[in-house]
């Protein structure tokens, strides 16, 4: 039977699709924390803000792209709301006592008003955000929960893409999913920006899943890739609508200078050929000049906070480190000493056997491979180093800039057997090739 599609029919289809994707990836987070607002839980407001999406796939091929795409799907997602919630006033039967407020919330969503709807309501997208990032980052749940979670509602990622980010099981990521809506639905979190007192731990604990999400892309743990970017991309996107929402707390800002000077060298980070080039290795010339300029802009204002009386945490700090890289044109031009002096404060503020271990490699730069090696035996011991590559990687380094050649072999194959990713495993063997 002769197929009625033509060619340009399906690339017009395709074109809507991937209209569609972009407008979902952009919107998800404003949609599903604004619906949250309305049933007060982010479990329902995602299905409500899903079934608003499957509407658009349903409705929008037939009568094309709306004006506003992201005020059409914001209207469908909130009348979904205002009929479940209509359902449950029903069910509860208190419906005459919800009635005057549900007619309220449809007129209030009416087509013709939906454009001076969403412009109004910017301010209350931007508190419902807020309420979303400290909802999907509560520290009720553990870590690689609070990580799909936040990836999924606020990055927009699908289970499949955070699963492939990851290296985990789909059907995992699935359950971490689940099982972490339950637990905030259970535990009774309130959607809400928590109080003054409440705040600091809460904002560390979202600024430590934003952290994560881009060490993963930054150095992926395992895999046959070094980066993955797109995690990167992620991580900064949730960074820069976190300080839009609270621009007076230097650790944010710090955690955008930190997260921008990073990722400005992505691209010099590999060679042509695909393999790792380390940090003193890169052409600089190739770092995003850009993100390098985003990633001081928010450090002066962490510094601007800081002589406000606001302390400096260990984002700003570690913000403060990467942009002396930033600074200095040549490798040879790095400030060592300065770098050594903010990982004395970090070790103050932060204090970890993985931060001895890099302020050790920056007084290595500072003052030499011997000095910085009695630095790094003395922490060798710690446990939580046992398994963690980089300290027998930095040891080789250090040996094999003292001659020590054979015993460096030894611990750039060690450090080889530790590591999951198959790129630094090929370079930490390089190396122990001499």
């Amino acid at each position: 039977m002769h197929d009625p599609r033509s060619p340009d029919a399906d690339a017009s289809a395709d074109a809507l699709h991937r209209t569609i994707d972009a407008v979902w990836r952009i919107e998800a987070a404003r949609i599903i924390a604004s619906v949250a607002r309305m049933t007060r839980d982010v479990g329902r407001a995602e299905e409500l803000a899903q079934d608003a999406l499957v509407a658009a796939l349903e409705h929008w091929p037939a009568t094309g792209l709306p004006a506003n795409p992201a005020a059409w799907l914001m209207t469908t997602a909130k009348r979904r709301a205002i009929d479940h919630l209509r359902q449950q006033a029903l069910h509860a039967r208190e419906h005459e006592a919800l009635g005057k407020d549900l007619e309220a919330l449809e007129a209030q969503y009416a087509p013709d008003v939906v454009d001076t709807l969403v412009a109004a309501q910017q301010d209350d997208i931007g508190d419902d955000l807020l309420r979303l990032i400290f909802t999907a980052c509560h520290p009720v749940l553990p870590t690689e929960a609070r990580v799909a979670l936040t990836l999924r509602l606020l990055g927009g990622l699908t289970t499949a893409e955070i699963a492939r980010a990851f290296l985990v099981p789909e059907p995992t990521v699935a359950q971490r999913i689940v099982r972490a809506k339950r637990s905030l639905s259970a535990a009774h979190v309130p959607f809400e920006v928590p109080g003054e007192a409440e705040r600091a731990p809460r904002l560390a604990s979202v600024l430590e899943v934003i952290y994560l999400v881009f060490n993963e892309g930054y150095a992926a743990t395992a895999g046959d890739d070094w980066m993955r970017p797109a995690l990167c991309g992620e991580a900064q996107r949730l960074v820069r609508v976190l300080a839009s929402l609270v621009p007076g707390e230097p650790e944010v800002q710090g955690l955008v200078a930190l997260l921008e000077i990073q990722a400005s060298r992505l691209p010099a980070r590999t060679d042509g050929e695909g393999k790792p080039v380390l940090l003193m290795d890169q052409d600089r010339a190739r770092w995003d000049q850009l993100l390098v300029r985003r990633g001081l802009a928010a450090l002066d204002k962490a510094e601007q906070l800081a002589r406000a009386g606001l302390a400096w945490g260990p984002y700003a700090l570690q913000g403060a480190i990467a942009a002396c890289h930033a600074r200095a044109r040549r490798a040879e031009d790095t400030d060592w000493a300065h770098i050594v002096a903010l990982y004395d404060a970090l070790v103050q503020v932060a204090p970890s056997p993985v931060v001895a271990l890099n302020r050790a490699v920056a007084v290595g730069m500072a003052e030499g491979p011997a000095a910085a090696l009695r630095l790094v035996d003395d922490i060798a011991a710690d446990p939580v180093l046992a398994q963690y590559h980089w300290l027998p990687s930095v040891r080789g380094d250090l040996l094999a800039k003292l001659g020590r050649v054979a015993e460096a072999r030894v611990e750039f194959e060690r450090a080889a057997g530790l590591t999951r990713n198959a790129q630094e495993k090929a370079l930490l063997l390089a190396r122990a090739g001499g």
